[in-house]
Protein backbone atom coordinates (compact mmCIF):
# COMPACT_ATOMS: atom_id res chain seq x y z
CA UNK A 1 0.00 0.00 0.00
CA UNK A 2 1.27 3.37 -0.64
CA UNK A 3 1.02 6.13 1.91
CA UNK A 4 -2.21 7.60 -0.33
CA UNK A 5 -4.11 4.27 0.08
CA UNK A 6 -2.94 3.85 4.32
CA UNK A 7 -4.77 8.14 4.25
CA UNK A 8 -7.71 7.04 2.23
CA UNK A 9 -8.41 3.84 4.25
CA UNK A 10 -7.78 6.14 7.33
CA UNK A 11 -4.82 4.32 8.73
CA UNK A 12 -2.71 7.84 8.62
CA UNK A 13 -4.65 10.86 9.59
CA UNK A 14 -5.27 13.59 6.71
CA UNK A 15 -6.84 17.09 6.09
CA UNK A 16 -9.93 15.59 4.29
CA UNK A 17 -11.62 18.15 1.65
CA UNK A 18 -13.76 16.01 -0.77
CA UNK A 19 -13.96 11.92 -1.52
CA UNK A 20 -16.73 10.27 -3.49
CA UNK A 21 -16.69 6.80 -4.55
CA UNK A 22 -13.39 7.38 -6.78
CA UNK A 23 -11.39 9.93 -5.29
CA UNK A 24 -10.01 11.81 -2.40
CA UNK A 25 -8.59 15.02 -1.69
CA UNK A 26 -7.09 16.41 1.43
CA UNK A 27 -4.25 19.30 2.16
CA UNK A 28 -1.05 18.49 1.44
CA UNK A 29 1.32 18.54 4.90
CA UNK A 30 4.24 20.01 3.10
CA UNK A 31 2.95 22.58 0.63
CA UNK A 32 4.30 24.54 -1.38
CA UNK A 33 2.04 27.49 -0.70
CA UNK A 34 -1.65 27.42 1.71
CA UNK A 35 -3.89 26.09 -0.37
CA UNK A 36 -1.80 23.24 -1.83
CA UNK A 37 -4.11 20.09 -2.10
CA UNK A 38 -3.77 16.59 -3.14
CA UNK A 39 -6.11 14.90 -5.36
CA UNK A 40 -6.06 11.14 -5.51
CA UNK A 41 -8.03 7.79 -6.89
CA UNK A 42 -8.92 5.50 -4.69
CA UNK A 43 -7.59 2.50 -6.63
CA UNK A 44 -3.61 2.42 -6.75
CA UNK A 45 -2.18 2.99 -9.77
CA UNK A 46 1.13 4.27 -10.13
CA UNK A 47 1.37 6.19 -13.27
CA UNK A 48 -1.04 9.18 -13.98
CA UNK A 49 -1.72 8.31 -17.71
CA UNK A 50 -2.04 4.41 -16.79
CA UNK A 51 -5.40 5.18 -15.49
CA UNK A 52 -8.73 4.13 -17.41
CA UNK A 53 -10.29 7.14 -19.36
CA UNK A 54 -13.19 7.01 -17.04
CA UNK A 55 -10.89 7.73 -13.88
CA UNK A 56 -9.16 10.17 -16.08
CA UNK A 57 -12.11 12.34 -16.83
CA UNK A 58 -13.91 12.05 -13.67
CA UNK A 59 -10.41 13.42 -11.85
CA UNK A 60 -11.08 16.65 -13.47
CA UNK A 61 -15.10 16.55 -12.70
CA UNK A 62 -13.98 15.63 -8.71
CA UNK A 63 -10.95 18.58 -8.56
CA UNK A 64 -13.08 21.57 -10.68
CA UNK A 65 -15.32 22.39 -7.54
CA UNK A 66 -12.52 22.20 -4.98
CA UNK A 67 -10.45 24.63 -7.23
CA UNK A 68 -13.15 27.51 -7.31
CA UNK A 69 -13.30 26.57 -3.37
CA UNK A 70 -9.33 27.55 -3.41
CA UNK A 71 -9.06 30.25 -5.47
CA UNK A 72 -12.31 31.98 -3.40
CA UNK A 73 -9.86 31.07 -0.04
CA UNK A 74 -7.00 32.22 -0.80
CA UNK A 75 -5.71 35.51 -2.54
CA UNK A 76 -4.82 34.38 -6.75
CA UNK A 77 -4.91 34.80 -10.07
CA UNK A 78 -6.04 31.32 -10.33
CA UNK A 79 -5.72 27.50 -9.30
CA UNK A 80 -2.79 25.95 -10.90
CA UNK A 81 -2.91 22.17 -11.63
CA UNK A 82 0.57 19.86 -11.86
CA UNK A 83 1.03 16.16 -12.26
CA UNK A 84 3.75 14.96 -10.97
CA UNK A 85 4.20 12.10 -9.56
CA UNK A 86 7.70 11.05 -8.79
CA UNK A 87 7.45 11.02 -5.06
CA UNK A 88 4.74 8.53 -4.59
CA UNK A 89 4.19 5.62 -6.83
CA UNK A 90 0.71 6.52 -6.78
CA UNK A 91 -1.23 8.29 -9.40
CA UNK A 92 -2.24 12.51 -8.30
CA UNK A 93 -2.51 15.32 -8.65
CA UNK A 94 -1.28 18.81 -6.99
CA UNK A 95 -3.93 22.00 -7.04
CA UNK A 96 -2.77 24.76 -5.71
CA UNK A 97 -2.90 28.91 -5.64
CA UNK A 98 -0.68 30.24 -7.95
CA UNK A 99 0.07 33.99 -8.93
CA UNK A 100 2.76 33.41 -11.73
CA UNK A 101 4.52 29.83 -12.95
CA UNK A 102 6.89 29.86 -10.01
CA UNK A 103 4.77 28.98 -7.68
CA UNK A 104 4.41 25.67 -9.61
CA UNK A 105 8.15 24.89 -9.00
CA UNK A 106 8.70 21.95 -6.77
CA UNK A 107 12.35 22.11 -6.10
CA UNK A 108 11.34 25.59 -3.97
CA UNK A 109 11.48 24.38 0.07
CA UNK A 110 8.01 23.60 1.18
CA UNK A 111 6.13 25.26 3.88
CA UNK A 112 6.03 23.73 7.34
CA UNK A 113 2.68 24.51 9.28
CA UNK A 114 1.65 24.18 12.14
CA UNK A 115 -1.63 21.63 12.31
CA UNK A 116 -3.28 25.66 13.64
CA UNK A 117 -2.60 26.21 10.47
CA UNK A 118 -3.55 23.35 8.36
CA UNK A 119 -6.84 23.06 10.42
CA UNK A 120 -7.58 26.92 9.63
CA UNK A 121 -6.68 26.00 5.74
CA UNK A 122 -8.61 23.31 5.65
CA UNK A 123 -11.48 25.24 6.91
CA UNK A 124 -11.34 28.12 4.34
CA UNK A 125 -11.54 25.75 1.36
CA UNK A 126 -14.49 23.99 3.31
CA UNK A 127 -15.99 26.84 3.70
CA UNK A 128 -15.96 27.87 -0.02
CA UNK A 129 -17.08 24.30 -1.32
Amino acid sequence: MTIFSKIIAGEIPSYKIAENDQFYAFLDIFPLVKGHVLVVPKVETDKFFDLNYNLLSGFLVFAKPIAQAIEKAFPCNRCGISVVGLEVPHAHMHLLPINSADDLNFTREKLKLSKEELLEVQQAILNNL
